[in-house]
């Protein structure tokens, strides 16, 4: 494969033999269509950060008009998700059992409170053995009964109600705080991960393992013809997947998309490089498509799923991971996906990271070549 002239003619030929292997092998429609679509709606719809409907118990030990009110205004919260009792022995088993997550206590002497002209304490009692949740449904908790103080006209100083500076919080980008509208970007980040380095892991390793390698290295062809042969298909088809994602995301899980369509793919484009020479160079180095497998899962596919910024905030990990999320190309992806989806095209923040993915796909790539041209030789 060395002193020959390159020539478009042999690489197409080369890539339509690469597609008629694709077109023949179950297997790769299953990574490339159905485990995306699995994982979609996977995320789109089982997976969510946010914490609604949470269940709780009221224990209504005050039978008078006002704590039945603040009983109903726990009960028309969007956040719970209400069982009622009238001690709190009634609902400790739920609370133990997991059933409940916390329990909201209006006391005997509320009503007492209440002609006092004050609002009377409430008692809290919250599942410790998942904080994040304890957290929320402590605030989300106090904050129903604070507004229900409020519009009772309950404030021991009526003055003191109305704040010198009125606070109103505006989200933007994401008004509503849906979690949907960065795990669905996220999950295409994974799809292309998946597609982009897994199939390709496996593409020279197959070669080896069915003996079709010494044939290839018989013909007269280069080693870009050849590395270009096995790249263009797995970028085609990675790019359909992504689009095909793109499509659900945008019309099934109504994530908006701010951006422009030239955006996305240049995105997209830029992360296959890192992507698909990561795959190559495994595929290179292992000529063995189980351990080529094994080792694209390990190198690409779980630093994106943890180490990109996916699941988990990379400012509230430990400095040494912060330091290890730059090695990872997902890092910089899902940044501009979710800015091109949820912002629109911010070039200033796009263009960095579409140059630091270029790196590592240049990176990969020279040693994708270098690994190939060594096993070709030996």
């Amino acid at each position: 494969m060395t002193g020959i002239r390159f020539s478009s003619r042999r690489v197409a030929a080369l890539v339509r033999k690469e597609a008629m292997q694709i077109l023949r092998d179950p297997s790769t429609f299953l990574i490339a269509i159905v485990l995306p679509m699995i994982m979609l709606f996977l995320f789109g719809y089982a997976v969510s950060l946010d914490t609604t409907r949470t269940r709780v118990g009221v224990v209504i030990e005050d039978s008078s008009a006002p704590a039945l009110r603040l009983a109903q205004a726990y009960a028309s919260s969007s956040y719970f998700d209400v069982t009622f009792g009238h001690s709190v022995a009634e609902l400790r088993d739920g609370l133990t059992d997991e059933r409940l997550r916390a329990l909201f206590v209006i006391p005997q002497d509320f009503s007492e409170g209440i002609k006092r002209g004050h609002m009377p304490p409430i008692q809290i009692i919250a599942d410790g053995s998942q904080p994040n949740t304890a957290s929320f449904v402590a605030n989300y908790g106090e904050g129903v009964r604070s507004n229900w103080a409020r519009a009772a006209g309950l404030e021991r100083n009526p003055r003191a109600a109305e704040p010198p500076v009125s606070l109103s919080p505006r989200f933007w980008y994401n008004p509503e705080l849906k979690s949907r509208f960065f795990l669905v970007p996220g999950s295409i980040a994974n799809v292309m991960t998946m597609v982009g380095t897994l199939l390709t892991a496996l593409v020279i390793a197959r070669e080896w393992e069915r003996g079709t390698m010494e044939a290839m290295m018989a013909t007269p062809i280069s080693m870009v013809e050849f590395i270009a042969s096995k790249v263009i298909p797995y970028f085609v088809l990675a790019q359909c997947s992504m689009t095909l994602c793109t499509l659900i995301g945008v019309w099934v899980f109504s994530v908006p998309f701010r951006g422009s369509v030239l955006a996305l793919y240049a995105i997209s484009s830029a992360f296959l490089m890192p992507a698909l020479g990561l795959g190559l160079f495994i595929s290179a180095g292992t000529k063995n498509q189980f351990v080529a497998s094994q080792a694209a899962l390990l190198s690409a596919f779980l630093p994106t799923f943890l180490l990109s910024g996916f699941i988990y905030e990379i400012g509230s990990m430990p400095w040494p991971i912060q330091a290890l999320t730059y090695l990872v190309p997902a890092r910089y992806l899902i940044p501009s996906l979710e800015t091109v989806f949820l912002a629109g095209d911010q070039w200033k923040l796009i263009l960095p990271d579409i140059g630091m993915m270029l790196v590592f796909g240049f990176v990969f790539f020279f040693l994708a070549f270098r690994v190939t041209r060594r096993s070709l030789d030996s």
